[in-house]
C-alpha cells in the first residue's frame, strides 16, 4: 500500500467535512524558546477521530444495516457525527469508563448508544457480535487502513500549515493517530510516542517485540485505554524505531492545568498527554531542536459548563 497516496486521497475526501485546526506557538515549556502546538481538540466532536470516520464512510459503501463502532468515547462521537452528517444510522458501544460527558455527547448526536461494563475491549466484543448478527459495517477505532489514512490527514494538514519542528510528540491509545502520522511522514521527522504509565499498549509491545495485552487504568484511560496496540501502528513504530515514553497521571494533570492557565484551552487528560512528556522531562530536547506537540482531545469530564 502506498500510504502517502492513500492519505492524499483521504484528505480530498474529508475536505469540507472536517475543520482545519489551528496551530499556535508558545514559550515557557521546558527549556525551549518556542513550541508548536496543534489544537486538534477544536475538531468536530472534540477530537481528531472525525477524520478517520469520514474517510471510512466516504470510501466504502455502507450496508442497509448501517454502522457499528466500539469506542472509549471520542471515536464513537466521531462516528455518530459522521453518520448523521451523511445520512446513515449508527450503533455505538462504549464502556462505562467513557464517562458522562462523552456518553451524553454521543446521545446528543443521535446514535443508538449501548453502554457496557468493563473497558474498551468489552465494548469491542459487543460491537463485533452486533456486526456478525446484523451485517452492520464495523468502523474500527484505530486498526483499519481507512481509519489510519484519515488520521494521517492531520499531519499532512499540519505540514501545509508550515510545521517547522524536527520532533513531534503524539499521545497514543490504540495507535491510529500516530500510525497515520508515521505513514505520512515516512521518517522525515522524528515522532515520539507518549502514553500514560497505566495504559501503555505500544510501549509494552515495543518491549516485547509483539503486540501484547496490557491492563488499563488511570485518568486518560477513556481515550488512551486500548488493551492491545493496533498492528498497523506497531508495524510503523518498529520500522521507524520510534522513541516510546510513559508519563504519570500527575504529569498529565499538570499539563492539562498548564494548557488552561497559560493558553485558556480546556482539554481532556488524553489531549494533554503529549505535552506532559515535555513538561515532566520524560522527553529532553537537544540544543536547537524544534519540538511540536499535538493536543488531540477536548472532551473534558465533567463538562465544565454543566
Amino acid at each position: 500500500m502506498n500510504w502517502q497516496q492513500e492519505i492524499i486521497a483521504a484528505k480530498t475526501r474529508v475536505s469540507g467535512h472536517v475543520r482545519q485546526t489551528p496551530v499556535v506557538k508558545t514559550s515557557g515549556v521546558e527549556n525551549l524558546d518556542s513550541v508548536e502546538i496543534k489544537l486538534e481538540q477544536l475538531q468536530h466532536t472534540g477530537s481528531f477521530k472525525a477524520r478517520g470516520a469520514f474517510n471510512t464512510l466516504l470510501s466504502t459503501p455502507v450496508p442497509d444495516a448501517g454502522l457499528v463502532a466500539a469506542s472509549g468515547g471520542n471515536h464513537g462521537a466521531a462516528v455518530a457525527y459522521a453518520a448523521a452528517s451523511l445520512g446513515h444510522r449508527a450503533r455505538i458501544y462504549v464502556p462505562e469508563m467513557a464517562g458522562p460527558a462523552k456518553i451524553d455527547l454521543i446521545r446528543r448526536l443521535g446514535a443508538d448508544l449501548v453502554v457496557v461494563s468493563g473497558a474498551y475491549a468489552n465494548a469491542l466484543e459487543a460491537a463485533q457480535a452486533y456486526e456478525a448478527e446484523t451485517g452492520a459495517m464495523q468502523i474500527h477505532a484505530y486498526d483499519a487502513p481507512a481509519t489510519v489514512a484519515g488520521q494521517g490527514t492531520l499531519m499532512a494538514e499540519w505540514e501545509e500549515q508550515g510545521l517547522e519542528a524536527d520532533t513531534v510528540l503524539i499521545a497514543v491509545g490504540g495507535g491510529g493517530l500516530i500510525g497515520g502520522a508515521l505513514a505520512w511522514l515516512n521518517g522525515r521527522r522524528k515522532v515520539v510516542a507518549v502514553e500514560p504509565e497505566t495504559s501503555c499498549a505500544l510501549h509494552a509491545a515495543l518491549k516485547a517485540g509483539e503486540a501484547v495485552d496490557v491492563e488499563v487504568s488511570g485518568i486518560a484511560a477513556n481515550a488512551l485505554g486500548a488493551r492491545r496496540i493496533g498492528e498497523i501502528c506497531l508495524g510503523f513504530a518498529q520500522e521507524h524505531s520510534i522513541d516510546s515514553l510513559v508519563v504519570s497521571d500527575v504529569a498529565i494533570r499538570a499539563a492539562q492545568e498548564w494548557l488552561w492557565r497559560e493558553m485558556r484551552q480546556l482539554v481532556e487528560p488524553a489531549g494533554a498527554t503529549a505535552l506532559a512528556a515535555l513538561m515532566a522531562r520524560a522527553y529532553r530536547s537537544e540544543p536547537g531542536e524544534k519540538v511540536a506537540i499535538l493536543v488531540c482531545g477536548g472532551n473534558i469530564a465533567p463538562d465544565p459548563l454543566t
